[in-house]
């Protein structure tokens, strides 16, 4: 199911000049003989309102799932998660340190005008740039892209990034190291291209709808806050012709009941999530509507390593101990999802993990050790330990909280405090560190394992800052400048065994995507391991 992906990444890796051709159609491939309902317009929960649409500002699931509509990067992905072309019809590399792209010549933004290098340049440096401040600039650099670096950090002019444009058609972007994996990150949000006139012109009000421009499937056409964003199909979209449908809706509900109930009375095509206690229901009663595939994201809590009592490596351990994995992943969540003793999910590309010492042990004599690791740090029935879990708004993420808390007051007497925030503010909180525990997922930008474990280094302002580990930073700088898969895999495992001994988070379970799914809607990805789910593939049977 996963294999397809790893083919281009080994070519790559080889240090072969890899070209894709515009020979693969990345548009909507209906079946034969399908049958295609009247009125192609599709409505999708998205689990929460977004936090913006400008790419190089975003940092969310919820935010991707509606900028992949509408604007269009370099490279995109088929159904099974292969890489395909985008607005570059071709590559090459001759060393995995300089790419050229060719842009194919019939890509437009929404108001007619052409795509060119020159946007992707302006695009590259924006995201770099200090001022823009966006909260994925560390994954910038970590394309090893030149000078990105020292741009980010403010000692060097965003015009040195290693990125020009040759004509308008050809881009040719250069590395200060080779990274084989390269073509994948150009998949990523971060990575799409803005119009300039458009942002220069109106700032940060540039994603209103009466200002957006566009050069994906969609454009936006209304936006009312907290109900509904609404897309309509962008008629200047260089595969126009083959896009099906006319309209998606992005809905913003948190509530899993409230957005099954939706959907059950046909207001939805498919929801972000389903409600846990009913998902056996769901499977005996509409069997045809529950979809349950595979993910590559990774479901944990964070520690504040930088406040008491989580500075104390005793403390994040015998926190992370007594978490019985095993109940939360077949009991409570029960859909499939693999109890985690790692940050990078096992059917990562290329990743082949050593089950730490913990994970080895049986839930009795993890929570034997943690009461002894607590009690070794001060803590105990005259002294309990106290703390407050921070999650977002989520009735799923509110059962996994309550039943950890359960289990920390059972095992170990502590006394939690559970705070949910809204999605925005629930950012904000945990990106300035204002928190204990934090709940945190992560879904692979790309299907290699770099894409998890980067998030733990120093540097990275997403969501590692708070482990700050010199002995981390060098395993993992080793690792994604290393030519050698076997190189990189070793130090990888090494990487996941240093995060298992210095617990910067408690791993908790491996994603499955679960929801409901109408058997109406065509060309679903069923089979692509980072949900990417373009809306111009898919199309509403009659």
């Amino acid at each position: 199911m996963y294999k397809n992906k790893i083919t281009q990444a080994l070519l790559l890796g080889a240090g072969l000049a890899v070209a894709a051709t515009s020979t693969v159609s990345i548009a909507a491939d209906v079946p034969a003989g399908t049958k295609l309902a009247q009125v192609q317009e599709l409505v999708r929960g998205n689990g929460t309102e977004v936090a913006t649409i400008d790419p190089h500002k975003s940092q969310g699931v919820p935010e991707s799932h509606v900028i992949a509509d509408l604007l269009e990067g370099l490279v995109g992905q088929d159904a099974n998660g292969n890489i395909i072309p985008g607005v570059a019809d071709r590559w090459e590399t001759a060393d995995n340190k300089t790419f050229t792209f060719h842009l194919r010549k019939d890509a437009k933004w929404s108001n007619g005008d052409p795509v060119t290098a020159h946007d992707f340049v302006y695009s590259f440096q924006r995201s770099v740039d200090p001022m823009t401040a966006s909260p994925y600039s560390w994954y910038m650099e970590y394309t090893k892209m030149k000078n990105a670096k020292d741009i980010i950090a403010g000692k060097a002019d965003k015009s040195t990034l290693g990125v020009k444009a040759l004509d308008d058609q050809t881009l040719v972007v250069e590395l200060d190291s080779p990274v084989p994996y390269f073509v994948m990150m150009m998949g990523h949000t971060t990575t799409k291209p803005v119009h300039k006139a458009t942002v220069e012109k109106f700032g940060d009000q540039w994603t209103k709808p009466e200002n957006f421009v566009g050069n994906g499937a969609f454009v936006v056409d209304k936006w009312v806050v907290n109900e509904r964003l609404v897309l309509k199909r962008n008629e200047q979209y260089w595969d126009n012709d083959k896009t099906v449908l006319n309209q998606v809706t992005f809905l913003p509900i948190e509530n899993q009941v409230t957005e099954m109930n939706r959907f059950l009375s046909g207001e939805i095509d498919f929801t972000n999530e389903l409600p846990l206690e009913h998902f056996k229901r769901l499977s005996k009663e509409h069997p045809e509507s529950v979809s349950v595939v595979g993910n590559l994201c990774t479901y944990y809590y964070l520690f504040n390593t930088k406040k008491a009592p989580f500075d104390d490596v005793r403390v994040r351990q015998a926190v992370s101990y007594t978490i019985d994995r095993n109940i939360v992943a077949n009991a409570i969540m029960g859909q499939g999802q693999k109890p985690a003793y790692f940050l990078t999910p096992e059917i990562t590309a290329g990743f082949d993990p050593e089950m730490p010492a913990y994970g080895q042990m049986s839930q009795q004599e993890r929570n034997a050790e943690a009461k002894r690791l607590l009690e070794e740090a001060g803590y105990g029935k005259d002294n309990p330990l106290k703390f407050t879990l921070l999650y977002n708004t989520s009735e799923n993420h509110k059962k996994v909280a309550i039943a950890l808390g359960s289990m920390w007051k059972k095992s170990l007497g502590l006394n939690v405090t559970l705070e949910n925030q809204e999605w925005k503010t629930y950012l904000s909180t945990k990106d300035s560190g204002n928190f204990e525990i934090a709940r945190a997922g992560w879904c692979g930008d790309y299907n290699e394992a770099s894409s998890f474990l980067t998030l733990m280094k120093s540097g990275n302002t997403t969501g590692g800052i708070h482990y700050d580990s010199k002995a981390y930073d060098d395993l993992m700088e080793r690792a994604i400048t290393s030519t050698s898969e076997e190189e990189r895999k070793a130090l990888y495992s090494e990487a996941e065994k240093l995060m298992a001994k210095d617990m910067p988070i408690a791993p908790i379970y491996q994603y499955v995507k679960s929801r409901l799914l109408s058997p109406k809607v065509g060309g679903f990805p069923a089979n692509n391991p980072e949900e990417k789910i373009y809306s111009k593939d898919l199309y509403i049977i009659e």
